[in-house]
């Protein structure tokens, strides 16, 4: 049924957040009975126009030797069984590739990417699933793999090259997406303080980036790397892109900004210390009142007392 794929350079990968869910789901399980270094599993989804759409996965048995990565097993049966299962429930869905957590390439990956290549209509592309992330930005890689001829005149060898990765979700993915961050985000911190946070995660991995591109620029400078073009041209752009810091106008304007923004929060400092004052004067009224109002009712006690015992002298 299934047939030699034929060779197809995707341009870009779109992976959705279940896939990531499962992926993770499926290292944590296996993390928990042994020491299971890494995963694989199948993806399923569909090519448009050149983008490999990841909409979904299963998990496939599989293990490797440690001390020797060409010994490797994974379930053919199992493999084919769950496919047949999949393209029962959705025909639209193929097998477009394959997963495995990492967090690097391995020696072997060539070999399993052959042997799932089998199941694919098209060629299929690797994204390895960091399950454990350290650093910020995104948890994914994309792979497919090239011929790579050689100037010697040796026989080609296949190799694997990157390919551009994302998140992607449809409109009922966000909505669950939204709802699991809503249980594990904390209720009790407020919304500023949650955007805060978030710029500074974002600024975070801004910085890792501008460190992986002065790292790429010094290893090119010292000759440890070939020039690519194609990079040089994006750094341009980002370059040109830049807004100019030195004009007079530009500065004026942000500290302009600047300073209205600042007027604002310390208006609203403000406004709170005098609601503040407020309700600590109306709390004392109001503790006063009470017991203003407590004092009456034992003034009236003591009386209403002191007049039984009257009446009752009277009687005697």
């Amino acid at each position: 049924e299934y047939r030699n794929m034929p060779v197809k350079t995707p341009s870009r990968v779109v992976v959705h957040p279940i896939v990531l869910l499962s992926v993770v789901d499926h290292f944590n399980r296996l993390s928990k009975i042994g020491n299971q270094k890494r995963v694989v599993g199948v993806l399923l989804g569909s090519w448009r126009k050149g983008v490999v759409d990841v909409a979904t996965s299963f998990a496939v048995p599989f293990d490797e030797d440690d001390r020797d990565k060409s010994v490797w097993f994974l379930d053919h049966d199992y493999l084919e069984n769950m496919a047949e299962m999949f393209r029962k429930v959705n025909a639209r869905e193929h097998i477009v590739g394959w997963y495995h957590t990492g967090p690097k390439l391995h020696r072997n990956d060539i070999a399993i990417n052959g042997l799932i290549g089998k199941y694919c209509k098209l060629s299929p592309v690797l994204v390895i699933v960091d399950a454990k992330p350290k650093d910020l930005g995104l948890p994914t890689d994309a792979y497919y793999a090239v011929e790579e001829v050689h100037d010697d005149g040796t026989p080609t060898t296949k190799t694997f090259e990157h390919v551009a990765s994302e998140i992607g979700a449809e409109e009922a993915e966000e909505v669950g997406v939204e709802h699991l961050l809503r249980d594990i985000q904390d209720k009790t911190v407020g919304t500023l303080s949650q955007r805060i946070s978030g710029q500074l995660q974002s600024l975070q991995g801004l910085q890792t980036h501008l460190q992986g591109i002065r790292d790429y620029l010094a290893r090119v400078a010292a000759g440890r790397l070939p020039v690519n073009h194609s990079i040089m041209y994006l750094l341009q752009d980002i370059f040109n892109l830049l807004p100019n810091l030195n004009l007079e106008e530009f500065n004026r304007a942000f500290a302009v900004k600047t300073n209205d923004q600042l007027l604002v929060v310390y208006i609203g400092s403000l406004v709170r210390s005098v609601i503040a004052l407020h309700n600590l004067i109306a709390n004392k009224q109001a503790n006063t009142e009470a017991e203003r109002q407590e004092g009456k009712k034992e003034e009236k006690g003591e009386k209403g007392e002191k007049g039984e015992k009257g009446e009752k002298g009277e009687k005697g």
